[in-house]
């Protein structure tokens, strides 16, 4: 029996999409107080701490061994820099290009299955790309003239989580995925903190204890829980609904993005950002529904080609 429960997959996309832009927009909050080492810090500490209990509660497989467990050093290392790159672009951009710019991430996607993984994408799915690029930067633009290379960090942000996703897809038979995510939490935190206590005082790593006043350990605790809870979203989505009925749904965090960046810092894009934004939508749900289209030609062919021959027991 089919277990999919779209609707349910759906409502659980959507708490991610408006998750997530209130996570970045609680780091953008703390950036002024806190240096991103230490922002790093909790949030996966807070990761592991949430997750462990679940995963030990409910017997899920975390132990991992040989090629798995390199690959799941790697891609911690990969969310890790990821992360803090999106948390370092935040603390000079506004909210919704610096989510936007990410978005490039599917188009980096495509091209890594067609020159790396040798999968076929056809021309219209190739044009849709270079639109998709375009679009990112006419919302590069205006912010790189504003803040310089730091509009850059989003676009590092894309390309890295499409090396992430690369590595996730290529252990995710082999782990539970919430297994995954607490041993991430816990490497994570393992190769930070000698770091934090190290480099402590160094710069953008700085962390001064009379920081910790006011509404920020609430926030800190804050961060914490909605990276975790975004993540848990999106990883029990998938299991409720197929990614291709899910991928044009991930577009909805830019606009989400949007508002919360305007209600929160009154921060709104420009005309030109506006319009790559909308170029860099277009050509994503592009590639997303086409993707959806020929999947579905394929399912027709492979029916049409077992015919009714195919049905009959033997």
């Amino acid at each position: 029996m089919s277990t999919d429960r779209p609707v349910l997959g759906i409502l659980l996309m959507l708490g991610f999409c408006v998750v997530a832009p209130l996570g970045d927009a609680v780091t953008k909050l703390l950036g002024g107080h806190i240096g991103i080492l230490h922002l790093l810090l909790v949030r996966f500490a807070l990761q592991a701490l949430l997750l462990w209990p679940l995963v030990l509660a409910t017997g899920r497989a975390w132990r991992m061994s040989g090629r798995v467990l390199g690959l799941a050093w790697l891609r911690t290392l990969l969310h890790m820099a990821g992360i803090g790159a999106m948390f370092a672009a935040l603390q000079y951009m506004p909210l919704a290009d610096a989510v936007a710019i990410a978005f490039v991430m599917p188009f980096i996607m495509l091209l890594l299955g067609r020159y790396v993984l040798g999968e076929e994408v056809g021309p219209r799915r190739m044009w849709a790309c270079a639109v998709g690029f375009l679009g990112t930067l006419l919302v590069i633009q205006p912010s790189f003239v504003e803040v310089g290379w730091y509009a850059l960090l989003p676009l590092g942000v894309a390309v890295n989580f499409a090396f992430f996703m690369l590595v996730t897809r290529s252990i995710a038979r082999d782990t539970d995925p919430i297994g995954l995510q607490a041993v991430n939490g816990l490497m994570a935190t393992a190769l930070i903190l000698p770091l934090a206590v190290v480099l402590h005082g160094a710069g953008w790593l700085r962390f001064d204890p009379a920081t910790l006043a006011g509404p920020v350990p609430a926030l800190l605790v804050l961060l914490g829980v909605m990276g975790t809870s975004a993540h848990l979203l999106m990883t029990w989505s998938l299991r409720f609904a197929p990614a291709a009925t899910l991928a044009p749904m991930q577009y909805l965090e830019i606009p989400v993005a949007t508002v919360t960046g305007l209600v929160i810092f009154g921060d709104l894009p420009d005309a030109l950002a506006g319009a790559g934004i909308a170029l860099t939508v277009g050509a994503g749900l592009y590639v997303v529904l086409r993707e959806q289209a020929l999947q579905r030609r394929a399912r027709r062919m492979v029916d049409r080609a077992a015919g009714p021959m195919g049905d009959a027991a033997p």
